[in-house]
């Protein structure tokens, strides 16, 4: 993997336009290649108007695969629920083929069983077509950070952060609602384009952790984020980046 690229603007509004431009290109740029494209969307509220400019953007939907890199164990129609912010802001928007989005199914029984589902269907979707087993290269991800340093719902110390060989998971989040299910980091590995935006004093004491390689990774989940074939980038305001040395990025 290649140094990460770290982008600082000044506010939120414009980081999330700057990078609804660069997904855009690449969605485009990925269906030219190879005739479809796919894109793992973030929950919470950073990335609301990222997914408003998406919808305002060029990008041929009827081509592009929608999934999702995490999300609560809620009812779709949930307040909490990382679907449904998208559905408002991006995907009620747009004109997209049903199928096209795959979101985590949380109307099974247990976590374990959505997350056993979703990894199913991300075999069939994107999985490696040489038969090797690799995991899913999804072409682009989008990524959050949280106060602690936790990225999807993969938290620190947490036994997540070591599997290898299941793609998604169940996992625990240390306040309401506690039951998710996430993608694990040799997924997010795979993947071509990973992209942070992050956002917010309250998280400055995190990406400095995350942008200077913690002696235990563990510690901040954010940093342990390095694909293997792809490409990474931060896209930061004005204060979450204060005082942060990001210049050598």
């Amino acid at each position: 993997m290649s140094e990460p690229d770290v982008k600082v603007f000044a506010t939120l509004e414009e980081a999330s336009a700057a990078l609804g431009e660069r997904v855009a290109g690449q969605l485009r740029a990925a269906v030219a290649e190879r005739g479809q494209a796919s894109i793992a969307l973030s929950g919470g509220s950073t990335p609301r108007r990222l997914y408003e400019t998406l919808a305002g953007g060029e990008v041929p939907w009827e081509h592009v695969l929608v999934l999702w890199g995490d999300e609560r164990f809620v009812a779709h129609d949930s307040p909490a629920s990382n679907y449904r912010m998208a559905r408002e802001t991006l995907l009620d928007r747009i004109e997209i083929p049903p199928e096209k989005v795959r979101p985590i199914p949380t109307d099974l029984p247990r976590p374990k069983d959505a997350a056993a589902a979703y990894a199913a269907e991300l075999e069939v979707l994107c999985g490696d077509e040489s038969g090797r087993g690799e995991p899913p290269r999804i072409d682009v991800i989008l990524l959050g950070m949280g106060e602690d340093g936790h990225t999807a719902s993969l938290f620190p110390w947490r036994d997540e952060l070591l599997e290898n060989e299941l793609w998604v998971v169940a996992s625990r989040a240390p306040e309401e609602p506690y039951e998710r299910v996430t993608l694990t980091l040799p997924v997010i590995n795979s993947g071509r384009w990973v992209h942070f935006l992050v956002a917010g004093a309250t998280k400055r004491e995190a990406l400095r952790c995350a942008l200077d390689a913690p002696r235990d990774p563990q510690q901040c989940p954010a940093s342990m984020v390095e694909p293997r074939d792809g490409t990474l980038t931060w896209w930061l305001d004005a204060e979450v980046a204060e005082g942060v040395e990001v210049a050598a990025f």
